[in-house]
């Protein structure tokens, strides 16, 4: 059975996904519903390539027994390609008793450089992707999610390789640890943000002004869950952190720099634009430009304000 699959987002669970159906008390019934699960990216600067295999894919029903769907072959794929909305299915339309579900754990082939990252730096060099959560459990995803009766359910798994993935090494070559940071989200419930920004428009006022910092590369679109946040750093070890951090690409029809923030469940979120190299290990000082809040809309690509922002 050649199962495929997908990576999705999977932020607030049980508040964006509950909504989706099932039993009248959200336990697992006699009834059936069909799921399907797809992996998706968001985009990391150090890198590559991220080449994650997927063994099989667990789910836990809240009171049952586990169902697993272990694929005839590893499906393997450079996360880094599966950015801007784009996503590649784990399993599609599987018949799974209908309900809720306490757990999801992808499992994970580790063997002989099955999974492994190469830093753009040196392209050429393989680095092994150990998982400290244990080869044999999987990469674990805690909270509830629910599948409906007499339908299909679309599920999508945010992989974000730079939450995901830190270097005990310290940037030599050598293992690096693929630590989960995913969202699940249901993909009835999200909808996406597209920007642009002015790089060298910023980068050139930053030359000319001593009280600002220079621009490092070509910067990132950093991406809160709520309105008004105040912009911080990503760092995998403090609790709060931003949502999607996402690097961006030039656009030679606008010669502006893009972004595509995919997968948002519904809400508000705030944006703002940081052209200094962020540690995803440290605490770093960053400038932020353009800072404003989006409203998400379902099935809505949504424009944000072009940064920097036109007074």
């Amino acid at each position: 059975m050649n199962r495929t699959t997908r990576l999705l987002s999977i932020s607030a669970l049980a508040a964006s996904i509950a909504a989706c159906g099932g039993g009248s008390d959200g336990s697992v019934s006699s009834s059936t519903g069909q799921v399907s699960f797809d992996v998706t990216d968001a985009p990391a600067m150090e890198f590559a390539d991220v080449t994650v295999s997927f063994t099989g894919i667990r789910l836990k029903p809240e009171d049952g027994d586990w169902v697993e769907f272990t694929f005839d072959e590893p499906k393997a794929w450079n996360l880094l390609e599966l950015q801007g909305g784009v996503s590649e299915p784990l399993i599609t339309d599987e018949e799974v008793p209908a309900g809720q579900y306490s757990e999801l754990r992808l499992m994970i082939n580790t063997e002989n450089l099955a999974s492994y990252v190469t830093l753009a730096s040196t392209p050429d060099e393989k680095s092994s992707l150990a998982v400290p959560s244990g080869e044999q459990s999987g990469l674990k995803l805690k909270g509830g999610f629910v599948v409906a009766a007499d339908t299909t359910t679309d599920f999508t798994i945010d992989f974000d390789v730079s939450k995901s993935i830190v270097d005990p090494q310290g940037g030599s070559i050598g293992d690096y640890l693929l630590k989960p940071s995913l969202r699940l989200v249901n993909n009835l419930e999200v909808g996406s943000i597209t920007g642009q920004v002015n790089y060298a428009l910023i980068s050139s006022t930053r030359l000319d002004d001593v009280a600002k910092a220079e621009c490092e590369y070509e910067g990132a679109a950093y991406i809160f869950a709520g309105a008004d946040v105040t912009p911080t750093d990503l760092n995998v070890n403090n609790e709060e952190n931003p949502l999607l951090v996402i690097p961006v690409t030039y656009d030679e029809e606008t010669s502006l720099y893009s972004y595509t923030a995919a997968f948002l469940p519904e809400g508000p979120y705030t944006v703002a634009y940081s052209c200094q190299l962020d540690d995803n290990e440290a605490d770093d000082e960053l400038e932020f430009d353009g800072i404003q809040t989006v409203d998400v809309i379902v099935g809505t690509p949504v424009e944000a304000q072009d940064i920097p922002l036109v007074e």
